[in-house]
C-alpha cells in the first residue's frame, strides 16, 4: 500500500472517541512510519463522540477525495428516549423537561415516522458547529447565548421502526448529507406531541461502505505491521513533500486522479474485489483525550472543516 500517493481506510469509530481523535492516532503513526513531521490524514464525515461507527479516513493524495465521500448517501441507527428532552438533543447535557407518553403507539409511531420521508426543513441544533457572525454555534449556547438558527432543506430516503420499547423506540434512517440525526429525534418527539433525545447513535453506511468492511481502532497497529512495517518504511528524502501538496488520488491500491472521483472503485477496494482494510474484531473502547476536536482534515499545523469538541460536537461534517 502507497499511503503518500492515497489509500483510503475505513473504521469503526468508538464510542466517546472524537472524530479527530481517530484520525490523529492513524496520523501520528504514518507520520512516524513514513518519517514525515507532516502528513495529510482526513476522515470524511464527523460523528459525535457520543456515536460510534462507519468512518472512511484518507492519507496523503486521496484527501482530495474527502468531499466525494461527503456527499454519498449515509444510513444510521438511532434509539430515541421518548418524554424527555436535553438542551443538546442527546445525553451530552441533562434533561431539562419531561412530557407524557401514554397516548403514543406503536401505530402512531409508525404513521409519524412515514411524514418525515422527502425533502424535509430542519433547524440544526444549537448544540452545533453551525458558524453564527464567525463563531460555532455551541461556543455561544455554552456562554448562556440566545442562538437562532436557519432552517436547511435536506432529504430523508428511508425512515423505519426496528424496535418499539416504550418509552424508546429505533429507527433506521437512510438521509443526505447535512442531517442532524439530534435534530430529526427532536422533531419526531414533537410531531408525536411529545419530547425526545438521541440516547443511542449508530452510522451503518456510507455509500458503499458498511460496518462489516470496518477495522476496529484497536486493530491500527496490526494493520500498519502488515502494510508499513517500520523497517520497510521509506526514508523521508524518498517521501512527498512536507507540505502534503498532492495532484492525485488513489483509494487503496488504485490511483485515480482526485477530479475523476466519480469513476473510482467503491472505496477502500481494490481490483480483484480485495478490501484495503482488516475485517472486524472485537470493539476496544480506549479512553480518548478529551480535550480533542474534530476535523475533516487535519495536519500537526493545521486543521480544516467543521470543529466540534468532545460533547456537544457534530458529524457529517458538523452533522450527525
Amino acid at each position: 500500500m502507497d499511503f503518500i500517493e492515497g489509500e483510503v481506510l475505513y473504521f469503526n469509530k468508538p464510542l466517546h472517541w472524537t472524530s479527530f481523535y481517530l484520525v490523529k492516532q492513524v496520523r501520528n503513526r504514518l507520520s512516524r512510519r513514513l518519517k514525515m513531521k507532516k502528513f495529510k490524514v482526513g476522515h470524511a464525515g464527523t460523528l459525535d463522540p457520543l456515536a460510534s461507527g462507519v468512518m472512511i479516513i484518507c492519507t496523503g493524495k486521496a484527501t482530495k477525495l474527502i468531499e466525494t465521500f461527503q456527499y454519498q448517501t449515509k444510513e444510521y441507527v438511532a434509539t430515541l428516549r421518548l418524554g424527555q428532552t436535553t438542551p443538546s438533543f442527546d445525553q451530552e447535557t441533562e434533561v431539562d423537561a419531561t412530557y407524557p407518553v401514554e397516548h403514543i403507539t406503536r401505530e402512531l409511531v409508525e404513521s409519524t415516522l412515514r411524514k418525515f420521508l422527502g425533502s424535509i426543513w430542519q433547524v440544526p441544533p444549537v448544540y452545533s458547529a453551525v458558524k453564527v457572525d464567525g463563531k460555532r454555534a455551541y461556543e455561544l449556547a455554552r456562554k448562556g447565548h440566545d442562538v437562532e438558527l436557519k432552517a436547511k432543506e435536506l432529504v430523508i430516503d428511508e425512515i423505519e421502526l426496528l424496535s418499539y420499547d416504550m418509552p424508546e423506540i429505533t429507527v433506521r434512517v437512510v438521509c443526505s448529507k447535512g442531517t442532524y440525526i439530534r435534530a430529526l429525534a427532536r422533531d419526531i418527539g414533537e410531531a408525536l406531541g411529545t419530547g425526545a433525545h438521541l440516547t443511542g447513535l449508530i452510522r451503518t453506511r456510507i455509500g458503499d461502505v458498511r460496518l462489516a468492511d470496518c477495522m476496529e481502532a484497536d486493530q491500527i497497529d496490526a494493520f500498519l505491521d502488515a502494510h508499513l512495517p517500520l523497517e520497510e518504511a521509506p526514508d523521508s528524502a524518498d517521501a512527498a513533500p512536507a507540505s502534503g501538496k498532492t495532484s492525485e488520488a488513489k483509494p487503496a491500491a488504485k490511483s485515480p486522479k482526485a477530479d475523476d472521483a466519480s469513476r473510482t472503485k467503491p472505496a477502500g477496494k481494490r481490483q480483484g474485489g480485495k478490501k484495503s482494510v482488516v475485517t472486524r474484531a472485537a470493539s476496544h473502547e480506549a479512553q480518548p483525550n478529551p480535550t480533542e476536536t474534530t476535523s475533516a482534515l487535519a495536519e500537526p499545523s493545521e486543521a480544516a472543516g467543521d470543529a466540534a469538541p468532545a460533547g456537544g460536537g457534530d458529524s457529517l461534517n458538523g452533522k450527525e
